[in-house]
């Protein structure tokens, strides 16, 4: 309670006042403390048989990206005010699809501490091998590499910074899970990787909810 309301105390004007790794920094913590409430507000989470599948999943929560609302830095935000109008698009770094947390089975992990200005790009790096090395976030099989759909659905924010990585044809979002694979990859499937030449494949993705069993 007290880091949710702590997130509302700080102004727009301190906010604008940061560095840029101060600033997505703090909408990361928001994004990541936010989902979080949500779910404890909510919990169990059970869905009837007439919901979304699976039935213990965020999505049971009715509006929990584009309704549900929270106080940050002076102004009303959604979940997906914080990642598609504002991390997102304000900042294009693309390895925040790492960091914010679903509270999904497929998300990438949760980060076991906050992110912080100083040593942000070393936690960014870490959580894209963290979920790289994860079979949730990549598997392997001969030259097919299968990928998180996350990179499906983002795969064109990673495009402007991966995408000239790895050489070869093909579709910029194809060399651009190459170059991240390449770039944080575990050994095996980043060598598969800078060949140019793999397959890209994608996971389906678990959206039940990552705690534990009871």
């Amino acid at each position: 309670d007290a880091v949710v309301r702590a997130f509302g105390d700080v102004s727009a004007h301190e906010v604008h006042a940061w560095s840029r790794p101060q600033q997505i920094a703090f909408w990361i913590n928001a994004y990541n403390a936010f989902t979080l409430r949500a779910i404890v507000d909510h919990y169990p989470i059970e869905g009837s048989r007439f919901s979304l599948h699976p039935r213990n999943s965020i999505r049971q929560i009715d509006g929990v990206w584009t309704s549900l609302a929270w106080k940050a830095a002076g102004q009303t935000v959604t979940l997906d005010d914080i990642e598609h109008r504002i991390l997102r698009p304000t900042f294009r770094e693309p390895l925040v699809h790492f960091a914010v947390n679903c509270a999904s089975v497929s998300c990438p992990p949760l980060a076991p501490e906050p992110y912080r200005a100083i040593t942000l790009e070393a936690q960014l790096h870490a959580a894209a091998r963290r979920f790289l090395a994860s079979p949730l976030g990549l598997t392997l099989r001969g030259t097919r590499l299968s990928v998180s759909s996350i990179f499906k659905w983002y795969g064109d924010d990673f495009v402007e910074r991966y995408g000239n990585v790895v050489a070869g044809a093909g579709a910029p979002v194809d060399r651009a899970v190459l170059g991240v694979v390449a770039t944080f990859g575990p050994a095996d499937a980043r060598a598969v990787a800078e060949t140019g030449r793999a397959r890209i494949g994608f996971l389906s993705y678990d959206w039940s909810l990552n705690d534990l069993p009871r």
